[in-house]
């Protein structure tokens, strides 16, 4: 069954109007500070709504509640990997887009039902993930010199460990961000938005979407699809990207509850990282450079972090309850580890006012010494900015506390 933003955002709404207003509660620009709150009540009623529609209308752009029609299609099914997966691919077609959003699937074969999954987007196309040749190539992955020095199939295979994602138990749940918006700076003249525009509209105003709000919109439609799988267990869906898909999945998993577990790999600036630190890439640097990702309310805040209304941890508190995981890398100076695992830090207040525990660890983290005791999570690993199979180890530890109970 397929479930709207309407009714997500609605849920959310009724879940928050059962407390009666706190009274005598003001609210105050909050930083980058620890977001510290009196009770759940406070932050759900008060605090919640006020730093998620910050979010909506000055970072990432409001998403349409405007439903378009969509289909799914098996495209085709079988065994992969040795035997030991069943690959699946399905299309998924949204009315006013010309090529559909492909979406593969590798589901432990020896499963004897629904299956927990990892959903998240890849950089340059299905194919890459693995050297498999039954995997479909879309219509919008690169091709020529846009693939640099890459080789077409499974040139990323090294950020997709298959193998021992299906040996422990999980579904590898994937699409291409090129199937929803290109990544570069078009007008949004591509891709999903103008399926979206009111009449004589030709680009999203300053406070809607741009194209890290349209793919996280689409890793919710791929949740669509997969309630209607029965192969999946939809209550264990963990949300996951890495760098600008890992922004991402931050938000994805903000805007929709569905998604049990967030994980964040070197998402840095306008993802994980504080950006009141100004350290590395910060959000005047990322305007210029991708002046697509976010709304264009965002550039209010190119060189003029001490505006921001509140920080990046404020993203991940909107996660909480559910199970968050912030990772870094000891080369990746650019994504800032100390601002990351800070704002998972400072976003863990509202973690206990669950009965949660936040980050275990008060200060950074060894290297190589994950601090995975809490509900929300955090390792810095040696290495460049990547994500790589010791990531996705501490992944599907993570996951396992959650998911195979």
């Amino acid at each position: 069954m397929k479930t709207s933003f309407l009714t997500l955002f609605a849920a959310l709404f009724l879940a928050s109007a059962a407390f009666a207003q706190p009274a005598n509660v003001q609210v105050k620009k909050y930083g980058a500070e620890p977001l510290r709150f009196s009770s759940v009540e406070e932050w759900e009623c008060v605090h919640r709504p006020v730093i998620y529609d910050f979010f909506q209308r000055e970072v990432y752009g409001y998403m349409p509640t405007r439903q378009v029609p969509m289909s799914y299609k098996e495209l085709c099914s079988g065994p992969a990997l040795g035997g030991k997966a069943i690959r699946k691919q399905v299309s998924i077609r949204l009315e006013g887009m010309t090529t559909p959003i492909l979406v593969l699937m590798y589901m432990p074969a020896n499963a004897d039902g629904p299956v927990p999954a990892f959903l998240g987007m890849n950089f340059k196309g299905n194919h890459q993930i693995v050297d498999d040749p039954a995997i479909i190539i879309s219509e919008n992955a690169p091709k020529g010199k846009e693939l640099g020095e890459d080789p077409t199939r499974g040139a990323a295979a090294s950020r997709w460990p298959l193998d021992m994602i299906i040996d422990a138990g999980y579904a590898v749940v994937t699409i291409y961000r090129g199937d929803v918006d290109p990544d570069f700076d078009d007008g949004f003249k591509n891709g999903i938005h103008p399926a979206f525009y009111a009449k004589g509209q030709t680009q999203p105003e300053a406070h809607e979407w741009g194209t890290i709000g349209a793919w996280a919109w689409s890793l919710s439609r791929v949740m669509d699809y997969l309630e209607t799988d029965l192969a999946i267990d939809t209550k264990k869906v963990a949300v996951i990207g890495h760098s600008r898909l890992g922004k991402t999945s931050l938000w994805a998993g903000a805007t929709d509850p569905r998604f049990a577990i967030v994980i964040s790999n070197d998402s840095g600036c306008g993802g994980a990282a504080l950006s009141m630190r100004k350290h590395g890439e910060t959000v005047g640097v990322i305007n210029k450079s991708f002046p697509h990702w976010f709304c264009d309310n965002y550039n209010k805040y190119s060189n003029n972090e001490e505006a921001l209304f509140v920080d990046q941890q404020g993203l991940l508190a909107l996660i909480a309850p559910r199970p968050l995981y912030v990772a870094s890398a000891t080369l990746d100076d650019w994504a800032d580890p100390e601002g990351e695992f800070l704002s998972a830090l400072n976003a863990s207040p509202v973690y206990e006012l669950y009965g949660r525990k936040g980050l275990a660890a008060s200060k950074m983290p060894a290297l190589h010494e994950p601090s995975q005791q809490g509900d929300v999570a955090y390792h810095i690993r040696a290495g460049k900015h990547d994500i790589n199979s010791y990531d996705w180890s501490q992944y599907i530890k993570f996951a396992d506390k959650y998911f195979k109970k």
